[in-house]
């Protein structure tokens, strides 16, 4: 190993990805009217994880670890709110269609089709470029945080989280490789 500041610049390529430039596409299948917000107003977000769980094998007090399932981990929004609540409207909209507040039914049918939808990240490159992008199946809102209120809090705007469930991910286009579907 060279300890010479030259090897990680030669191996940077283009510097660096810079987690600020991305966008966050939703498609929302109950109430469309905020869609168009959402690439705008998704303040944060990640790119989706994923792992692979360990099956232990015990044989004569020792443990023999293969792969086991895939397991896509839950997938995270942070949302800036204006007054208008569209987004926050269309979502709540969303988890009432999939399982109403008062009746617990379903006012979309019980048919997965139904209330599932996409979502899209795309990680671009300082010039712009779409370097990497993500398709995210099967996403339902499963947790749309509290919007926290306060007399104390000046000089800020709202924003509030939503916990994504998902069936898997694939990388749709890349300019770093594709990895395929997970």
């Amino acid at each position: 190993m060279s300890l010479n500041i030259n090897n990680i610049r030669s191996n940077l390529i283009g510097g660096g990805a810079r987690p600020s430039l991305f966008e966050v596409i939703i498609t929302n299948p109950v109430s469309s009217i905020a869609d168009i917000k959402v690439p705008f107003m998704a303040k944060a977000s990640q790119i989706p994880g994923h792992s692979v769980n360990k099956i232990e094998v015990p044989y004569q007090g020792r443990k023999w670890a293969i792969p086991g399932d895939r397991v896509v981990n839950d997938w995270t929004v942070t949302i800036i709110n204006d007054e208008t609540f569209d987004i926050r409207n269309a979502l709540e909209e969303w988890s009432n269609a999939i399982n109403s507040q008062q009746g617990n039914i379903a006012t979309l049918g019980s048919a997965p089709a139904n209330y599932l939808s996409q979502a899209v990240v795309r990680q671009f490159g300082k010039s712009g470029d779409v370097i990497r992008t993500y398709e995210l199946h099967d996403i339902w809102p499963m947790d749309i945080a509290p919007i926290d209120l306060s007399w104390e809090q000046n000089d800020t705007i709202e924003e509030f989280v939503v916990t994504w469930a998902l069936r898997d991910f694939e990388v749709i286009s890349s300019v770093t490789g594709n990895a395929g579907g997970v």
